[in-house]
């Protein structure tokens, strides 16, 4: 199953009050693993990026000034996502900033699988426990190290990682449905399989007369003897 593991940086919390998207990385994973294809855009948000905002991502109104807009990568990204399923950390939160973005590019909204949200999933495995990215990262010792402020692709990165270990690490990610399975080698391995002919392992006369002869000099009362 294709699945892309999304993450988002904006300007604020709530595209109700007019914060914009500046950046969307997406990683793609097959059947719980990465295929190495990722799309990454940072994007103009045609609007002032807060301080606040700033301390949290890094990316400045001067860096995005010569980006492009969302209404000019949207294509771009709807082909990349298709309709494979979306999972994202806190899903609602890059949704409506999703849902926002293609409306006012007057886009059709995502038509996808399903969403699946890894804040939700955590919760459920580790109730009272932290959940955050970071907290996820040190519980199943996923490095950190290149994260010293957020970053959409590094997030989706670091997620996918994440998520892999929520849905039962790498044996949970392994195929082993029935429709996989067989009652006997395959005819590809039965075809490399090389017929050898019996060895003859009998012994000499004089190999039985030592075996014989150590048993009675050097295992006394031994059964061989009987």
């Amino acid at each position: 199953m294709r699945e892309i593991i999304l993450d988002t940086e904006t300007t604020g919390l709530d595209p109700t009050k007019g914060h914009k998207i500046v950046e969307i990385g997406c990683v793609e994973i097959w059947n719980k693993l990465p295929t190495g294809k990722t799309f990454h855009r940072y994007i103009n948000p045609e609007r002032d990026v807060p301080k606040e905002a700033q301390n949290v991502h890094g990316l400045s109104e001067e860096f995005l000034s010569d980006k492009p807009k969302f209404k000019e990568i949207c294509d771009d990204f709807l082909a990349f996502v298709s309709n494979s399923a979306i999972v994202a950390h806190n899903a609602n939160f890059d949704m409506k900033f999703i849902i926002s973005e293609l409306e006012a590019a007057g886009k059709d909204q995502l038509k996808v699988n399903k969403v699946i949200d890894t804040v939700k999933i955590a919760r459920s495995k580790y109730p009272g426990s932290s959940v955050s990215l970071d907290a996820l990262c040190k519980r199943f010792k996923i490095d950190l190290s290149d994260r010293s402020k957020h970053g959409a692709l590094l997030d989706a990165s670091l997620l996918s990682s994440v998520y892999l270990e929520l849905c039962g690490g790498r044996q949970g990610a392994l195929d082993v449905s029935n429709k996989e399975k067989s009652n006997g080698p395959s005819e590809d391995f039965k075809s490399k399989t090389t017929k050898r002919e019996s060895r003859n392992f009998s012994l000499s006369n004089d190999e039985i007369d030592c075996h014989k002869k150590f048993i009675t000099e050097k295992i006394p009362n031994s059964l061989w003897n009987y």
